[in-house]
């Protein structure tokens, strides 16, 4: 027996807070996948083919570092090649751009926009809310570039550089957004922006401003213009940026990571100005916990964000890893799905 998903519009409803759906969206199937289960990945696959998906996720081919694709040689992020290649170095260590003299080069041969192969695949309406994604937005991008390190100092010691990389990404961007709501018509849009770490966030309130938020703003607003929601995924401790990201108009946040924030402080602030799709613990609870305390745990996220408008979705906090007991795995998508069933019923009768 399988379970049905919910539709668009019942999605829309509930990311802009405008009333719960029959009951809490549930979209872990991005985060999982049956194949890292092993030995056990039929009986994954069994599951995840039963409980319901409610997005259809379709991914872009955003462009590499160094690599590209047969049929466009230049759809890279930089005009060089790899100088790491066969080489063991952290990803975070790996520095393309090595010195900005480097930068009109690299800003002058941008990958195309316009790149055929930017969308792989292009599924069929089915009635789901539809949601185009990719990896690295800004910070991302800009240490997957620069290196960790150097980024971090560059905030300081070349501003303008950054400013010059970053109205590439927008540009750049901006066309993606366009081609995929004419090419895909989409609903929404998600993207990854790791700004925080388990403690606190990576730099400081005036750095997100200065150099995050006015390029944010422009694809956000593109996004709205186009008719579409924008959802960011963002690990770590990003509490003292979430005024900020409200106030640029972002719909969905993920995930409010457990173990950095506060999940019940930020629930009563914020929760009312934004769609959060509450992401279970996959550090601790997922692979060290047992099933009943998976369910406590989905009982506590839901009993901590629920709002009768709607405005709270469920899904894993990141990847779940092989470290996942199928058993764990069926009481995530069991609790989420009869107990987000349960609380919407009882909201309504209240």
């Amino acid at each position: 027996m399988s379970y049905e998903a919910l539709t668009r519009e019942q999605m829309i409803s509930v990311i802009e807070g405008k009333g719960c759906a029959s009951r809490i969206p549930m979209i872990y199937h991005f985060w999982t996948h049956a194949d890292t289960f092993g030995e056990r990945k039929q009986e994954a696959a069994l599951l995840l083919d039963k409980y319901p998906n409610d997005a259809l996720t379709i991914p872009f081919n955003m462009p590499a570092v160094f690599d590209a694709p047969e049929d466009d040689p230049e759809y890279r992020w930089v005009n060089f090649s790899d100088p790491y290649k066969d080489q063991n170095v952290a990803l975070d260590a790996k520095t393309a751009i090595t010195d900005w003299s480097l930068l009109d080069g690299v800003l002058e041969n941008f990958p195309n926009p316009y790149y055929p192969g930017l969308f792989p695949c292009n599924p069929a309406e089915n009635g789901k809310y539809r949601l185009g994604t990719f990896w690295y937005f800004y910070f991302e991008r800009l240490w997957s570039l620069r290196g960790m390190t150097n980024s971090l100092m560059d905030f300081y010691t070349d501003p303008e550089s950054i400013h010059r990389l970053f109205r590439g990404f927008t540009d750049f961007y901006k066309v993606v957004l366009e081609r995929s709501k004419k090419e895909l018509n989409l609903d929404g849009i998600l993207t990854s922006d790791d700004i925080g770490t388990q403690t606190g966030p990576f730099f400081s309130l005036a750095i997100f401003r200065e150099f995050f938020k006015p390029y944010y703003k422009e694809i956000i607003d593109k996004a709205h213009s186009l008719g579409m929601h924008f959802w960011l995924h963002a690990c770590g401790n990003i509490e003292l940026f979430l005024p900020d990201l409200i106030e640029l108009g972002i719909d969905v946040i993920h995930p409010i990571q457990k173990y950095t924030m506060d999940e019940k402080k930020i629930a009563e602030k914020y929760g009312k100005d934004i769609c959060i799709w509450a992401g279970f613990d996959v550090q601790q609870t997922i692979p060290y916990g047992t099933p009943d305390e998976v369910r406590k745990e989905v009982r506590f996220m839901i009993d901590t964000y629920f709002r009768p408008d709607g405005r709270l979705m469920l899904t894993a906090g990141n990847g779940i890893t092989s470290d996942c007991k199928v058993e764990s795995l069926e009481a995530l998508l069991d609790e989420t799905y009869h107990y987000g069933i349960e609380k919407v019923r009882d909201a309504k009768l209240l």
